[in-house]
Formats: structure tokens, C-alpha cells, sequence
């Protein structure tokens, strides 16, 4: 059973307009975003078609896998590219309590300071599940709480890869917050789907932007 949507629709984004979930603007622009690396499996491979495209994205990293390859969160860092807190063990908010959340947020913030100068601060909760209050306390030290307008659930290994690049490009839009993952789990559909979804991108006249 399929526990989560592709397509963000215009209630939940009003219900929950304390969160981002897509980005308004008159320019037809999308915004690209990484969750789960960074790893050697994935992340050098999805920063190097980047720099073929010559497209800046947000990657929002898991401290301990910063922890385990700062080599790989390093190179994310030289090209340019945006960096957001995704938690320090992608954490479940729902499934974890306030001290504990809030505590593994920070340090995951620590991983990322550690190696590189303050940035904007964007974060997003693992599997996009967070409550009020754990909300209400990263807003108020000024962070922007990211969500999706898409999501490729390339991460989910029930689909194919075909599956996967059809979720972004039938619901893609201007302003659309689109998530990928560089992980392990996430390969097989990322490397299909991710060329062929610039591809197409650029073939519709979209530009690409940078969370800020």
C-alpha cells in the first residue's frame, strides 16, 4: 500500500501554509532537492550531471552520513550547491519526542557548520512527518520547514523506473519543489529517472533554482 502522494495538492498546502511546499514567481523555474546523502554511491554521481547541466540544487543531508563522508558532503559543498538539515538520523517526527527531535536536529547542524559557513537555513523532515511543536521551534531559530510540490518516490522499489520519471513530469509546474534521493535505495530509479527528467525540463523551457 502506497503511504505516501506524489502531488501535493492545494488543501494540504493550505492546511499546512506554515511549510514550503512550492515556491511562486513569474519565471517558469523548478527547484531540484536531494534527501539522504551524502554517500560515495550516489552523490558524486548526481553532482557530476549537475555540472554537465551547469544546475545548482538543494541537498538536504543526513548528519551521520556527513559524519561517515565529509569527503562527499565536501565536494556537494565546492560545487555550489545548497545544503539543508534533514536530521542527524532521519528521524520520524511523529514516532520521536520533542527533546529527542530537536537534539538530533542540532546535531546535524553541527555536522554542516562544521565544514562550511552559515547558509540559509532549510531543513526537512524525514519523510515529510513533523509535529507542531518540533515545527514551531526550528521556525523560530529560522529555519524554513521545506516540503514538495513532486515527489519521484524514486526511493520506492515497488515502481519501475519509467513510474518514477512519470511522477515528476506529469505534475511538474512552475514553482515546483521536486524530491530526490541520493541514496543506495533511490539508485536504480535515480539514474533513469533524474537525465531524462532534465532532459525534459530543459526541453519545456524550465530554469533551475536554488531553495533560499
Amino acid at each position: 500500500m502506497k503511504l505516501y502522494w506524489v502531488k501535493t495538492g492545494r488543501l494540504i498546502k493550505k492546511i499546512f501554509s506554515g511549510f514550503v511546499w512550492d515556491v511562486s514567481g513569474a519565471q517558469k523555474t523548478v527547484y531540484l532537492t536531494f534527501d539522504d546523502g551524502p554517500i560515495p554511491e550516489a552523490t558524486p554521481w548526481v553532482l557530476n550531471l549537475l555540472k554537465e547541466h551547469e544546475i545548482k540544487a538543494t541537498f538536504f543531508c543526513i548528519g551521520d552520513n556527513i559524519e561517515k563522508h565529509p569527503a562527499t558532503f565536501e565536494q556537494v559543498i565546492r560545487d555550489g550547491h545548497s545544503i539543508g538539515n534533514h536530521t542527524f538520523n532521519h528521524l520520524n517526527g511523529w514516532n520521536t519526542n520533542y527533546d529527542t527531535y530537536i537534539e538530533n536536529f542540532e546535531k546535524c547542524e553541527a555536522s554542516i557548520l562544521k565544514r562550511t559557513e552559515p547558509q540559509v537555513k532549510l531543513f526537512r523532515p524525514p519523510y515529510g512527518k513533523i509535529t507542531p511543536k518540533q515545527a514551531t521551534t526550528l521556525r523560530k531559530r529560522g529555519y524554513k520547514i521545506i516540503m514538495w510540490d513532486v515527489l519521484s518516490a524514486d526511493f520506492d522499489r515497488t515502481i519501475t523506473p519509467q513510474q518514477c520519471l512519470d511522477n515528476v513530469i506529469n505534475n511538474v509546474a512552475n514553482g515546483s519543489i521536486i524530491i530526490f534521493h541520493d541514496s543506495i535505495k533511490a539508485s536504480a530509479n535515480l539514474r533513469y529517472a533524474l537525465p531524462k527528467t532534465i532532459e525534459y525540463l530543459k526541453k519545456n523551457d524550465f530554469s533551475f533554482g536554488v531553495l533560499a
